[in-house]
């Protein structure tokens, strides 16, 4: 037996050559943490106040983790030819078990949204919204965002579709578009931040509203990114008809995306912005 036929795994699987990158993304992320809880409740650091710069070395960590650890995902993909079909079968699980654990997330935010609407408490005035609340207009800014979020799922199912059938330049152009919409409901999504009436201090209500649509917005923000890199991949002629996990996984994150907003705006912003209950 030659040494390059010794070397050559005879099972289907891929075992991962150890990365630094899981461990640098843990680092990041309890980085950014850290800085959230410093500026949350205004506190100094090395005898300094800085506010959100609190957690721009967690930011930064985190982008050059996920570009480095995004590159040997591709390379393992793409050229190294790793990513079997018995492999792939593994990421849809691992990926469909972290899209579960997002949705934890946001059932904690809607439970804590639920518990103080539906019983409201004396710090509220025993009313939802609270005494001294003016909720943003449902039918102004946020419904243009369902609108906007509504068609980028329209168009990322317009690319996968394209894609499935070998048309390389409607996956260009569905994914151009819906990283196109995802900027535009990320920047619409600010503005209505910088004129809201309300502060995320002023409150349960300003706190858990700033909290369930801010982190939506994150995870807005994070899918646009995933949908570029599958834009710039398919310009480079990467996936085809029968392996494009990679897209896949984009797509059912902004899927994931759609839904979360549509509780978020059924709730959070018509119905939470309404008369609501008082207190027994």
């Amino acid at each position: 037996m030659s040494e390059s036929t010794a070397e050559k795994p005879h099972h289907p699987y891929h075992l991962v050559d150890p990365s630094p990158w899981p461990i640098v993304g843990a680092l990041a992320a309890g980085f950014v943490t850290v800085g959230m809880v410093l500026y949350m409740h205004d506190l100094p650091f090395l005898g300094h106040k800085f506010g959100l710069g609190s957690i721009l070395p967690g930011v930064l960590l985190i982008i050059l983790t996920m570009f480095l650890w995004w590159r040997d995902v591709v390379r393992e993909a793409e050229f190294q030819g790793h990513h079997t079909p018995v492999v792939q079968i593994g990421l849809r699980y691992g990926m469909a078990l972290f899209i579960a654990s997002e949705v934890m997330f946001f059932v904690a935010f809607f439970w804590a949204f639920f518990d103080s609407s539906l019983f409201p408490k004396a710090a509220t005035g025993g009313i939802w919204p609270p005494k001294g609340i003016t909720p943003l207009d449902p039918l102004a800014i946020p419904l243009l965002n369902t609108l906007i979020l509504l068609t980028s799922g329209c168009t990322v199912t317009w690319a996968h579709h394209a894609l499935k059938h070998g048309d390389r330049n409607g996956l260009i152009q569905g994914l151009a578009l819906t990283v196109l919409l995802g900027i535009m409901f990320t920047s619409f999504q600010a503005w209505e931040y910088a004129h809201a009436p309300f502060g995320f201090k002023d409150g349960i209500y300003t706190s858990t509203f700033f909290m369930a649509t801010g982190f939506h917005g994150f995870h807005v923000m994070i899918g646009t990114t995933f949908l570029i890199v599958c834009l710039f991949r398919a310009i480079k002629g990467h996936f085809t008809p029968d392996h494009h996990f990679g897209f896949e996984a984009a797509a059912w994150y902004w899927h994931f995306v759609d839904v979360v907003w549509l509780f978020l705006f059924s709730f959070v912003y018509i119905w939470g912005s309404g008369p609501g209950p008082y207190a027994g």
